[in-house]
């Protein structure tokens, strides 16, 4: 079952990355763009530490 809302944003998505023939950096610079005129507040959250599972820490202690 396709989303028509999905679908889109994906046509809008393949557009814009097509303006600039998929260039990251270039898209990345326009929506930033996009972002700071829009007038719309940015919220920048801080970044939540990674808890540590029991798979993570075997592996570490195998590695170390």
């Amino acid at each position: 079952m396709k989303d028509p809302i999905v679908e889109e944003v994906r046509k809008h998505r393949k557009e814009h990355t097509q303006k600039f023939n998929g260039k990251l950096l270039e898209i990345c610079a326009d929506l930033r763009r996009i972002q700071e005129t829009s007038g719309h507040d940015v919220v920048r959250l801080a970044p939540r530490k990674l808890e540590l599972t029991i798979s993570t820490s075997r592996r570490t202690k195998a590695c170390g």
